[in-house]
């Protein structure tokens, strides 16, 4: 059988044929992001669209055959975007993504003790999820807030335009906000609590149901044998969660990706907001799963190389060929749209530290695969005060392609850590094996095989375990300073 998987990301969308578990084709187009203003990150959905028809446009072209034989579609989505409808479909305001901080003053409603969000949702009120992005709506744009007729995730607004159905999963659904997380079921105290009700969400679903069929027109543009079946898919975590076969208690990985992710399958809901620790459904029936979530992960080197106008693979190998730093090294604070895990602080913002005259570029670059290796300790050391204990994890995200930097990762958590097959595709390769299950009921979510591990190196971990007491100082020093103003005093 034949699938296909549809990958929503912030910097792109990815589709991937699959065949009976062996990957035919990948057709990738990109996105990019507006910032209006500081701390603020929308993109247009007409541009997730016009992307999504190029990525099917191309396998077209060069893979009509299998194409056509598809039976199932699954979709895998970037999480927590605010996509508003109009009563005519209409998308009335820009998505406000999952990396957008201007709702952090919102939260303080949503932690309102008699609402009882954490117990609900598992999570605290972070300026990332969907609820407070409404608040905000309805505080700044009151003339959109009244016209809303539906509030879609990302990759629930990419089904309605495939297929004309209001569905989502209980994987994405979990960063909303609104979901009783151990229920799986829409928390009407908390939809009311953003002058929302059920008539505004989408029908809940598990991953792997079926939410009907592609429209007749797409199915004609694209040249498929029959209107394929669209599953409920996953999130974007839990999709690259199911790509690697984290889908028993106990397995992880670690998503090197515009965010960075670490991630626990758990047996059942396992609440740990305190720390900021994330826990939601999988995409799974009955399974739900921890993660601790960093902002800006292989963000922080794309942002780098359009500092330095190098591209990124050119900079990591500068590193790979470059000497010790001597006195040319410094630090870095990945905190470029704030932080979550552990410190859940939109405001945060990061940067480079204790630079001196002898600082090369090539120190700076690792200074930040480091610093980037440190936020996922954090994560892990918040994971574990929550009672989750990683023994190992599998690599995935663009990041992950990288020896250097997955080396790192393994020096500092001191974990070995496995380059999977495919590790790059991995949200896409999930959604399609959720295609399949949406289609006969068969998840062979088994673990692609591992084409190289990273074993900690003794004498680097233990020098990394000194240098992340020093490094997590970083925090408190960046918390406390004041935002430069670049704009002059009266006269």
């Amino acid at each position: 059988m034949i699938t296909l998987g549809i990958d929503l990301g912030t910097s792109g969308v990815k589709a991937l044929l699959l065949e009976d578990g062996r990957q035919v084709a990948v057709a990738s187009a990109p996105l990019a992001v507006s910032r209006p203003r500081p701390g603020w990150s929308e993109q247009d959905p007409a541009d997730w669209w016009r992307a999504t028809c190029d990525c099917l446009d191309a396998l077209k072209a060069e893979h009509a055959r299998a194409l056509a034989a598809v039976r199932a579609i699954g979709l895998s989505g970037q999480m927590h975007g605010a996509t508003l409808l109009g009563a005519d479909g209409d998308v009335l305001r820009p998505c406000m993504l999952w990396n957008d901080g201007r709702s952090a003053a919102q939260c303080e409603a949503l932690e309102a003790p008699a609402l009882g969000l954490r117990q609900r949702t598992g999570n605290p009120a972070m300026p990332g999820f969907t609820a407070p992005k409404l608040l905000w709506v309805r505080e700044h744009e009151p003339e959109v807030f009244a016209r809303i007729a539906k509030v879609l995730l990302p990759k629930a607004w990419l089904r309605w335009r495939l297929s004309g159905e209001f569905a989502e999963d209980m994987s994405d659904a979990s960063g909303t906000l609104w979901l009783d997380v151990g229920a799986r079921a829409w928390s009407a105290p908390l939809l009311a609590a953003c002058g929302l009700d059920e008539r505004h969400m989408p029908r809940l679903v598990e991953g792997t149901a079926p939410t009907g069929t592609l429209r007749p027109e797409w199915v004609s543009r694209w040249g498929f044998e029959q209107a394929p079946v669209l599953a409920g898919g996953a999130g974007d975590n839990a999709a690259g969660a199911v790509g690697v076969g984290a889908v028993a208690p106990g397995d992880a990985f670690l998503s090197l990706g515009t965010s960075g992710v670490l991630w626990a399958t758990t047996a059942g809901f396992a609440p740990a907001p305190e720390r900021a620790v994330h826990a939601f459904c999988h995409a799974l029936p009955s399974t739900w799963h921890q993660m601790g979530v960093m902002l800006s992960a292989a963000a922080s080197l794309a942002w780098w190389a359009g500092v330095t106008g190098r591209d990124e693979a050119s900079l990591l190998d500068e590193v790979a060929d470059s000497g010790p730093a001597d006195d040319g090294a410094c630090w870095f604070a990945p905190y470029l749209s704030g932080e979550r895990t552990p410190h859940n602080d939109a405001q945060l913002r990061g940067g480079f530290v204790h630079l001196s005259a002898g600082t090369r570029r090539a120190d700076m670059t690792r200074a930040l695969i480091e610093g980037v290796a440190y936020a996922f300790r954090d994560m892990r050391d918040a994971l574990a005060a929550a009672g989750t204990r990683i023994a190992e994890a599998d690599l995935i995200g663009g990041g992950a392609r990288s020896d250097i930097w997955s080396q790192t990762l393994a020096d500092v958590l001191n974990l070995p850590l496995h380059q999977v097959a495919g590790s790059s595709h991995g949200c896409a390769l999930g959604a399609a094996r959720l295609a399949r299950a949406a289609v006969d009921g068969v998840r062979q979510f088994d673990k692609p095989p591992r084409q190289r591990s990273h074993a900690p190196d003794p004498q680097r971990a233990r020098h990394h375990d000194r240098a992340f007491e020093q490094w997590q100082g970083l925090y408190g020093r960046l918390r406390d300073l004041p935002s430069p103003s670049h704009t002059p005093e009266p006269a």
